[in-house]
């Protein structure tokens, strides 16, 4: 996904409100062993971007001057009550070097799933997003997590789900290993095949 920045030399809070008056947003570019840079962004550009799920999760092609660099997008400040974004940060990506991020889960089947059609199952997502590591070039948008098999009664952890080649889990995510979603049964609930026993019941005389 290609971003256009624009370089800027003033700085401070004067300097940004001025720069958000006029439509822009201030922001930093840093990492990779380069000297952090300052640049600005169109502002209603910036904030339908943030919409997107892929401008979280990837690695952007950010364009300052004519020139581009692979990025990830790093930090976002908003204001408390209005739809402003106040700052971004991007982090430069170096091809050589492992990425430590959040990649956002997508949840599949779980529409199908056995334990939902038939015994009215609630399936909980409790983690939307785990926190990976992984050269640039193996970073995925997002991880698949299939809960067609998943039991009442059952979890799935952050370990149990398949990742891409060349993706692993960094390494406090693997020792907690935290539930990604859960499957139970609410109180009160029937299941398809007690609310047919209970219409074949005979009343007695």
């Amino acid at each position: 996904m290609k971003v256009v920045a624009f370089e800027r030399s003033l700085q401070g809070t004067g300097a940004s409100r001025r720069l958000r008056n006029s439509g822009k947003t201030p922001g930093i570019v840093y990492g990779a062993g380069a000297e952090t840079q300052l640049v600005e962004l169109d502002h209603n550009a910036l904030w339908h971007a943030l919409k997107k799920e892929v401008f979280h999760s990837s690695i952007l092609d950010l364009e300052i001057g004519g020139k581009s660099q692979q990025v990830l997008l790093r930090d976002v400040q908003y204001h408390p009550f209005r739809q402003l974004v106040l700052h971004v940060d991007f982090q430069r990506v170096d091809a050589k070097k492992k990425l430590h991020t959040k990649v956002p889960l997508h949840f599949m089947n779980q529409e199908t799933n056995p334990a939902v059609k038939l015994s009215s199952a609630v399936i909980s997502h409790v983690v939307n997003e785990l926190e990976i590591e992984c050269l640039p070039s193996a970073l995925p948008e997002f991880i698949e997590v299939d809960l067609a098999k998943i039991e009442a009664g059952q979890s799935v952890h952050a370990k149990d789900i398949p990742l891409p080649a060349g993706v692993a889990l960094v390494a406090h995510v693997e020792a907690e290993n935290p539930v990604v979603a859960s499957a139970t049964i609410p109180a009160g609930a029937v299941s398809e095949s007690d609310a047919a026993a209970a219409e074949g019941e005979t009343p007695a005389a």
